[in-house]
């Protein structure tokens, strides 16, 4: 099995987001990848620099990535000359990036210029910044490429932000993991969501579970629909019993607590997110919790609710 580590560099519009192209709020500017075999072992590299068809200026915060500021877009090739060399070149291999934007903006600019996707529902794919926090770290922390590579102490012989070099430095530090923790903590993308409840996306790992819900009209429906409410346990497959319903901790966030006689406490997390299309999705986490961090959703559910009993008392004491 190979995998392709990739990253992209890409343009926005440069007059600001008022003028933006809302179809193509990045525009990819430069495609960056590196090939590894299942033995995590460099077998190719692919590099291009994509000639600007919608952005033909660089947008500020772009030219200040300094190895954009040389490169040659005028004798560059389009994207669209580019992406089919690119996506034969990939070869059905499994795709790995440094955080999870590049495959959805890659999804993106594709969709703009009509090109068929080649990728499968769902994109499940590597993301190398999420897992290296997992092994080396707090799983919450995600650091910059660069700080991974000092934290590692690898050999710093390239300049980053650069497609090709961001893309050979992930190599380097996937090569500090291993298939294993890999292959146990995949990624799914957002960028194509479930359409309906056959198409819903269920994914288990070690210590959670993943649910990407079909969309709905409003955050309300979708809190409110059995599937997205549910606590089942994922390691005996029963329902959880709600010790905390679920509770907004934020304006799309919920958090609630179950208990499954079995396997103890289990931490609900549900984040909703906007489509393009104006509806929303749930992403659902079910997670085994210690009794000291299932206190600790307890109490925060009672800091927020006096917290906005303080807040509607003073609104009322102002009026």
């Amino acid at each position: 099995m190979n995998y392709i580590i990739l990253d992209l560099e890409w343009n926005q519009c440069p007059t600001g987001k008022e003028d933006e192209n809302s179809s193509l709020p990045f525009e990819i500017i430069e495609i960056g990848a590196v090939r590894l075999d299942e033995t995590f072992t460099e077998t190719g590299q692919f590099h291009e620099v994509v000639k600007p068809s919608v952005y033909k200026k660089l947008h500020y915060k772009t030219k200040e990535i300094v190895a954009l500021r040389s490169i040659d877009f005028a004798s560059a090739r389009t994207f669209t000359e580019i992406i089919p060399e690119f996506l034969s070149w990939c070869q059905d291999a499994l795709f790995c990036t440094w955080g999870p934007a590049d495959l959805t903006e890659l999804q993106r600019n594709l969709a703009y210029y009509h090109i068929k996707s080649p990728f499968p529902f769902p994109l499940i794919y590597f993301d190398i910044q999420k897992i290296f926090s997992i092994v080396y770290e707090d799983r919450k922390t995600r650091r910059s490429l660069e700080s991974a590579v000092d934290f590692l102490r690898l050999p710093k012989n390239i300049a980053f932000h650069n497609a090709l070099s961001d893309a050979y430095y992930t190599s380097l530090i996937m090569k500090h993991l291993t298939a294993e923790q890999v292959r146990n903590n995949s990624s799914v993308d957002y960028y194509r969501t479930p359409q309906n409840r056959r198409q819903e996306i269920y994914l288990t790992y070690e210590t959670y579970v993943k649910m990407v819900s079909k969309p709905f009209d409003t955050k309300t429906q979708a809190m409110k629909d059995r599937v997205v409410a549910s606590t089942v346990c994922y390691k005996c497959k029963k329902n959880a019993q709600k010790k905390v319903r679920w509770f907004p901790a934020g304006s799309r966030n919920y958090l609630c607590l179950a208990y499954c006689e079995k396997h103890g406490y289990l931490k609900g997390k549900i984040r909703l997110r906007q489509r393009s299309d104006g509806k929303y999705y749930a992403i659902k986490t079910l997670k085994a919790v210690s009794p000291e961090e299932a206190y600790e959703i307890i109490e925060k559910k009672e800091i927020i609710k006096l917290k906005r009993k303080l807040k509607k008392s003073f609104t009322n004491g102002q009026n």
